[in-house]
């Protein structure tokens, strides 16, 4: 039976464009996230996975234990000009056999939402995985309540694969219904072409 697999095994890597940079995450970025996380207090939100300031130190060592188990790569995102730390972002669930990874564990301040950072970190993240990993799928995973977060993904021209019920729990302790998606190495072209186009125009 063949099987699909990478052409380059995800390692820690900085990507850049677009006024962001993501870089891998470390302790160093603590103190930066706390206060990405207070910009909007983003910790009482029951449909996210941002840490409470306190417990910021504990998200990023579960984060790299991730990546040393060989199922994460995380990120910090951050201004490309002063540095600062705008949220973070990864690479989970990665299946090397597959060449499949998801994209998620992904937020920002809430000064930087709605702007061009989430599409410029997409287009990043996508352009790593298909053209330099050499993914087969990317995916994406989201509570159902989520409707921002459903809408961003579907924005990208991602696939709505569906549902499973009762898949995870929230930080509240209630379990959540899960939204799958999926973006094929076949459909990036035109997916590369549109975030190209939106970060063409201008910002307002």
């Amino acid at each position: 039976m063949s099987t699909s697999a990478f052409t380059t095994l995800p390692a820690p890597v900085t990507l850049e464009g677009h006024g962001v940079r993501l870089v891998p995450l470390s302790p160093d970025h603590v103190a930066g996230l706390q206060a990405a996380a207070a910009d909007g207090e983003l910790w009482t939100l029951r449909i996210t996975s941002v840490p409470e300031p306190e417990h910021a130190g504990v998200y990023v060592a579960a984060a790299l234990q991730g990546q040393a188990d060989g199922h994460m790569l995380p990120f910090a995102v951050t201004d490309a000009a002063s540095g600062a730390v705008l949220g973070t972002t990864r690479y989970h669930d990665i299946v090397p056999a597959l060449a499949r990874l998801e994209i998620g564990y992904t937020w920002y301040g809430r000064s930087r939402q709605r702007t061009h950072v989430n599409t410029a970190c997409k287009l990043l993240l996508l352009e790593h995985a298909f053209q330099a990993l050499g993914a087969a799928v990317v995916g994406w995973r989201t509570d159902n309540y989520n409707t921002a977060s459903q809408r961003a993904i579907e924005r990208l021209g991602a696939h709505r694969d569906g549902v499973i019920r009762h898949h995870a729990l929230r930080r509240d302790g209630t379990v959540r219904d899960t939204v799958m998606y999926s973006l094929l190495a076949g459909e990036w072209p035109e997916v590369r072409a549109h975030l190209r186009y939106q970060l063409q125009r201008p910002r307002g």
